[in-house]
C-alpha cells in the first residue's frame, strides 16, 4: 500500500508541473466533512504471538483549515471527533479504545480544468489514545503514536468561493501496547486509510 501511494502521489505532482493554478498565495480554506478509518487488514499479534489482533473501523465529523503560503501551495491542518475503534484478539472483541488524529499536511494543488482541482500531500501524523476499555486483562494502554501521512483528492468546484472535496489519506499508525498486570506485549500496526467527503469554503 505504501508503494502504491508513493507512485500516485509522484505522478500527480508531475502533472501538476504543468497545470494552471488553482489557489493562490494567502488563500485560506475551511472545511466540515465526514472521515472514515479503516486500519488494515492485519494489525499484528501481541505477547509474543499468543493474540492476532484486528482493529475495526469508525467513522466521525471532520474539519480542516488551509492556509497557501504560494501560489496551489498550502499547509492543511486535519482536526476530528474522537475515532472509537473495537479492538479483537483471536477473532473475539476484547477492547475498545478512543483516540485523536490530527494530521498536519503540506498540499500541491493544481487546476486540471474549470471545475476540477486535485491536490497531493504529505505531513505528519499524531494520534493519541485514551479510555480503553479491555476485558483481557483489564489494563491495557496503548502509547501516542507519530507518523508519515499521504494525502490524495480532488475538489470539485460548486461555486467561485466553495467545493466539494472527496480524499484518502494513508498514516503510518504503529502503537505499542502494555499492560501494568502483562508488561509489554507487542506493537500493533493500524495503518489506516482515511477515507474523506467534506464542504470546502474559500476566504
Amino acid at each position: 500500500m505504501k508503494t502504491s501511494l508513493l507512485a500516485i502521489a509522484l505522478t500527480a505532482t508531475a502533472l501538476a508541473g504543468s497545470a494552471a493554478d488553482a489557489q493562490s498565495k494567502g488563500d485560506w480554506t475551511f472545511g466540515l466533512g465526514l472521515g472514515y478509518v479503516s486500519p488494515k487488514s492485519d494489525n499484528g499479534t501481541l505477547a509474543g504471538g499468543a493474540y492476532k489482533t484486528s482493529v475495526g473501523d469508525n467513522a466521525r465529523p471532520t474539519i480542516t483549515f488551509e492556509y497557501f503560503f504560494a501560489d496551489n501551495w498550502g499547509v492543511e491542518v486535519l482536526g476530528a471527533l474522537p475515532f472509537k475503534h473495537n479492538i479483537a484478539l483471536n477473532g473475539t472483541k476484547s477492547a475498545d479504545t478512543l483516540l485523536l488524529p490530527p494530521t498536519v499536511s503540506v498540499q500541491y494543488h493544481f487546476q486540471a480544468n474549470d471545475k476540477l482541482s486535485p491536490f497531493v500531500g504529505a505531513g505528519l501524523n499524531y494520534t493519541t489514545f485514551w479510555d480503553t476499555d479491555d476485558s483481557v486483562s483489564g489494563d491495557i494502554k496503548l502509547e501516542d503514536s507519530w507518523g508519515l501521512a499521504l494525502h490524495l483528492g480532488v475538489d470539485y468546484a460548486v461555486t467561485d468561493h466553495s467545493a466539494i472535496r472527496t480524499d484518502v489519506r494513508w498514516i503510518d499508525l504503529d502503537t505499542k501496547v502494555k499492560s501494568d498486570s502483562l508488561g509489554d506485549l507487542g506493537t500493533a500496526h493500524i495503518d489506516p486509510l482515511v477515507f474523506g467527503v467534506s464542504y470546502i469554503w474559500k476566504f
